[in-house]
C-alpha cells in the first residue's frame, strides 16, 4: 500500500472555499486544529476530548438545523471509535450531512501509532456497508476537486476519507472551555435572543 502525500492544510483551505453557512464538528484532536487554522468562526463546534462523537453530533446538528449543511470534520482513529453511528446516519439520511475523515493512518494524539487504516481498513466501504449510499476515497488532487463540488452539490449524506499524509497540523488552538464553546456555538445557530432563551 502507497503511503498516502495529501497535505491536510491544503486539502481544508480548498474545502472550506466552498462551506458557505454550513456547520462544522471537528473531531478529537488534529481535526480542530484543521478547522481553526483554516476557517475559525462561531459556527464551529470544538470537540476536543469527545473521541468517538463527532459523527453522532453532527447527525444530531444536521437533524436539529435541516436547513443547513453539517460538516463532520474528523480523523481515522476518532471515526473508527465511533463507527457505529454510521448506522443511525445511514436510518435517518439527512440531507445536509457530511461526514470527512481525514486519515493520516495514525493516532496523532497518543503518540502516531500506527492505526487500523494503515493495515487496510476501509471506513468508506464500513460507512457504505453501514447503508450509507455516498461514500468516497480521495487520494489526490482531482479527488480533492471531487469532494468539493460534492459537498456543494450533494446528494448527502455523504462519507469521504481524505487520505492525508502523517504530517502536523498547522497548531492553531481555539479555546477549550467547554461552555463558551457550546454558547458560542449556539448563538452562531440560534441567535443571541433565541440562545438566551432556549435551555
Amino acid at each position: 500500500m502507497s503511503k498516502p502525500t495529501l497535505d491536510r492544510a491544503d486539502v481544508m483551505k480548498k474545502l472550506m472555499t466552498v462551506r458557505g453557512d454550513a456547520l462544522a464538528i471537528a473531531g478529537l484532536g488534529s481535526p480542530v486544529w484543521d478547522i481553526a487554522s483554516s476557517d475559525h468562526r462561531p459556527e464551529n463546534f470544538y470537540l476536543w476530548g469527545g473521541m468517538g462523537c463527532a459523527v453522532s453530533m453532527g447527525l444530531g446538528c444536521a437533524m436539529a438545523q435541516s436547513g443547513r449543511n453539517v460538516w463532520v470534520v474528523t480523523g481515522d482513529g476518532e471515526a473508527l471509535m465511533g463507527v457505529g453511528s454510521f448506522a443511525t446516519v445511514a436510518a435517518q439520511r439527512p440531507a445536509n450531512l457530511a461526514v470527512i475523515v481525514l486519515d493520516n493512518e495514525h493516532y496523532g494524539e497518543t503518540g502516531m501509532q500506527m492505526a487500523a487504516t494503515s493495515h487496510g481498513t476501509d471506513i468508506a466501504a464500513m460507512a457504505k456497508g453501514a447503508g450509507i449510499p455516498n461514500t468516497m476515497t480521495v487520494t489526490d488532487e482531482a479527488g480533492v476537486d471531487a469532494l468539493a463540488a460534492a459537498l456543494q452539490s450533494g446528494p448527502l449524506p455523504l462519507v469521504a476519507v481524505v487520505k492525508v499524509a502523517a504530517t502536523k497540523p498547522n497548531l492553531v488552538l481555539p479555546s477549550r472551555d467547554g461552555v463558551y464553546l457550546k454558547n458560542r456555538f449556539r448563538q452562531a445557530v440560534l441567535g443571541a435572543t433565541d440562545a438566551m432563551h432556549q435551555t
